[in-house]
């Protein structure tokens, strides 16, 4: 089970931290990605960070501005998300992959958390 949360509302060049806490066992087994979606839109990949090695990978959109990390210690995956833009606004969704290797598709993803909203202030 997945747990999103730090969304709410900023003005534009203003920051938050999204949150994912997972429970269960073999947390550091899981790829972990964030995505966002816009009603009526498909799912859209933000970040990501794999599973051995720490590895990331993000969205040409938010790349310079936002850092994926996790800490597997405490099961969570955490998104930094800096110099915010109105079109950030949308409900992000964090998602666990268990050992694979294509980070950016959400079809690849096993378990999604409930979404938390973003909304960014012009």
């Amino acid at each position: 089970q997945l747990q999103a949360s730090g969304g709410g509302l900023v003005q534009a060049g203003g920051s938050l931290r999204l949150s994912c806490a997972a429970s269960g066992p073999s947390f550091s087994s899981y790829n972990m990605g964030w995505f966002r979606q816009v009603p009526g839109k498909e799912r859209e990949f933000v970040a990501a960070i794999s599973w051995i090695g720490g590895s990331t990978y993000y969205a040409d959109s938010v790349k310079g501005r936002f850092t994926i990390s996790r800490d597997n210690a405490k099961n969570t995956v955490y998104l930094q998300m800096n110099s915010l833009k109105p079109e950030d606004t949308t409900k992000y969704y964090c998602a666990a992959d268990w050992k694979g290797v294509v980070m950016n598709d959400p079809l690849e993803y096993d378990y999604w958390g409930q979404g938390t909203l973003v909304t960014v202030s012009s």
